[in-house]
């Protein structure tokens, strides 16, 4: 194994085990909309969850206070569709890979009302809750801890057959690209001394009109 392909599957391996995570909070104003993008594996499971914060938390949520939400697919198609929630989940297994978006916007409202939203996205291995899956019994702590190593593995095995996907792609295209790039070095040549031969004949045909030779 070379030393390229050595880094590349320890990179694999960090990025698998660096929780893939997306969590966050910020503002947003009434009548407005954030869309956050994640990329997303075939066949890999994302499940995400979303609230507004109250302001006020010994008085209920105001109802200005509402959200609409939207995740697609790559190709557009509704995963999940929320309308004037406060707070809301969902989870999906992608079909396709490619950047999976979840759209949240602010009802609108007048005044306009300053919304605070806390979301959280999870995918792959740690999209699944394994603290709740987790039993008290040891030996039940030892098979959860068994099949999270054993989603890693299949993760990484997905992940390292996906990348050599991208490298037979990107070097198809490197093959093409090098064999256009060839014959327009070729057809640019041509152009020039079909040029260089055309100017020969006009000076030739001027000099010999003006009998300079």
């Amino acid at each position: 194994m070379d030393l390229h392909r050595s880094s590349t599957i320890i990179l694999l391996i960090l990025s698998i085990i660096t929780p893939a995570t997306l969590s966050m909070r910020y503002e947003l104003l009434s009548g407005h909309t954030k869309c956050i993008s994640e990329e997303i594996h075939a066949n890999a499971m994302s499940v995400g969850k979303y609230s507004i914060v109250n302001p006020h938390e010994d008085h209920p949520l105001p109802a200005s206070h509402k959200i609409t939400v939207k995740v697609t697919s790559p190709q557009g198609t509704a995963y999940h569709e929320a309308d004037g929630v406060s707070t809301g989940q969902f989870s999906l297994t992608a079909v396709e890979t490619g950047d999976y978006i979840t759209c949240i916007s602010a009802v609108d409202h007048k005044p306009e009302t300053m919304l605070t939203i806390d979301f959280d996205w999870r995918t792959g291995v740690h999209s699944k809750d394994w603290p709740n899956v987790a039993k008290r019994s040891q030996v039940e702590n030892m098979e959860s801890e068994v099949k999270k190593l054993f989603d890693t593995v299949t993760s990484i095995h997905d992940e390292m057959f996906y990348l050599r996907d991208r490298e037979e792609e990107m070097h198809e295209l490197n093959i093409s690209t090098n064999s256009k790039m060839a014959w327009l070095s070729f057809l640019s040549l041509g152009v020039c001394l079909s040029v260089a031969g055309l100017q020969f004949w006009h000076l030739k045909t001027f000099f010999e009109k003006k009998k300079l030779i």
